[in-house]
């Protein structure tokens, strides 16, 4: 009796049934949860790769944790990255000077973000050197007042490599006339894309030197760069740094900075889940029709079963069993079709594109033109239990249904 149950489960479902509708049902549940699983693999993937493109976006402009003075600056920033780079996590540091100013050309003006930058030290934190489209971030030279432009800034104020323009800072004189603000002349050495149209269209980039100049900071800035070996663990290491330094500073992370965006991303992956989830639910309780009709058109061999010895138990495994083997190759399938999908997906959809002449992510509109995938290993297996465990309920109610018969009243018309 060891195997006695699976062995009649396997054999009622590749029986050949008399009547052809169940088994069809059968067929369409079995495709219906193998389409909701592949479907939830290759979302989940994008939704992932979408996520991790970002995150490297933002982190080739940003930094992993920042160490910014209590005050409007911070002094003294040697010694503060140096007790920075004593943690083992930390692998790079940079000094920062923020503020925000006006750039102008003729009768084009524009708002930015201007960030001064030590070239060489900026490059240990950031990944602008590979996003520059023209000129080098090494251009940037103290006292020669360069300026490296976002791509869509420029465009914006109609300027290229080697144009003037000129920066205007709120740090204003005071003259008989009133408050008068600064203005001073930066020759374009270079431009970036980075593909985050809140960088390219309005941060600019200035030598250190030069901005502590502009915005009157003497040897001080704004704060410290830092870049991690891991960028999962930068609220730990922000939060072990704000203990051991000796300056009295505020500490930042990526996370915090970009929390809002990050958990819209997170939220809305997790909404994919539930709403593809239930074309998968959908599917696995096909199932519970295509067993009750099975157990109808059973009844006389359950009755057999159960006058050979057979207990309600058997009864009930055996119609479990062959409903789960119905959930079971639906998800193979599923799996495999999906995982396949995943991994290509960067060549599938261009072969679509062509085949009907369209592009789904236009470079104009999106500022990822191409559907990133990230296939992780615990989407899937979350993805495959979750739908054989969708399959397992459906077959329970059919089943004890199948348990309860009772073999005279069963027998009786027959």
């Amino acid at each position: 009796m060891k195997w006695f149950e699976l062995t009649v489960g396997l054999r009622y479902t590749r029986a050949k049934r008399r009547n052809h509708f169940i088994s069809f049902i059968s067929l369409i549940s079995m495709a219906g949860i193998a389409l909701g699983v592949a479907a939830l693999i290759v979302v989940l993937s994008v939704m992932n790769g979408f996520q991790k493109e970002m995150r490297e976006r933002i982190l080739g402009v940003a930094s992993h944790v920042q160490i910014f003075g209590s005050g409007q600056s911070l002094a003294n920033w040697p010694k503060v990255a140096a007790e920075a780079r004593r943690d083992p996590e930390v692998i790079g540091t940079a000094p920062y000077v923020n503020g925000q100013a006006m750039l102008a050309n003729d009768d084009l003006v524009q708002g930015t973000m201007v960030r001064g930058i030590l070239p060489e030290q900026e490059r240990q934190v950031a990944d602008l050197d590979q996003h520059m489209v023209a000129g080098h971030m090494s251009d940037l030279k103290p006292h020669e007042f360069g300026i490296v432009l976002g791509q869509e800034l420029a465009q914006a104020l109609h300027l290229s490599v080697g144009d003037k323009v000129v920066l205007i800072t709120p740090q204003g004189q005071v003259t008989p006339a009133g408050m008068l603000p600064r203005l001073k002349q930066f020759k374009v050495v270079g431009l970036f894309h980075v593909g985050m149209y809140e960088y390219d269209s309005g941060l600019a980039l200035i030598h250190l030197n030069d901005a502590q100049v502009l915005f009157r900071m003497g040897e001080n800035v704004t704060g410290v760069r830092l870049k991690l070996k891991d960028l999962m663990l930068a609220p730990s290491v922000a939060h072990r740094l704000a203990s051991t330094l000796t300056v009295d500073a505020w500490l930042t992370d990526w996370t915090q900075e970009h929390a809002n965006l990050f958990h819209a991303v997170a939220l809305e992956k997790t909404m994919m889940f539930i709403i593809l989830l239930l074309i998968v639910a959908v599917a696995a309780f096909n199932i519970v029709s295509t067993l009750v009709m099975v157990v109808t058109d059973k009844q006389a061999d359950i009755a057999i079963l159960r006058t050979l010895g057979a207990s309600p138990a058997s009864i009930l495994v055996i119609f479990m069993i062959q409903g789960a083997l119905i959930g079971v190759i639906g998800m193979g399938i599923g799996v495999g079709l999906g995982v396949v999908t995943a991994l290509n997906i960067r060549f599938i959809v261009p072969f679509i594109e062509k085949v009907l002449g369209v592009h789904f992510l236009s470079p104009q509109i999106y500022f990822i033109s191409e559907l990133p995938s990230d296939l992780q290993q615990g989407d899937v297996l979350s993805i495959a239990i979750t739908a054989l465990i969708l399959t397992l309920l459906a077959t329970l109610y059919p089943s004890w249904r199948a348990a309860r018969v009772q073999p005279a009243e069963a027998l009786r018309y027959e």
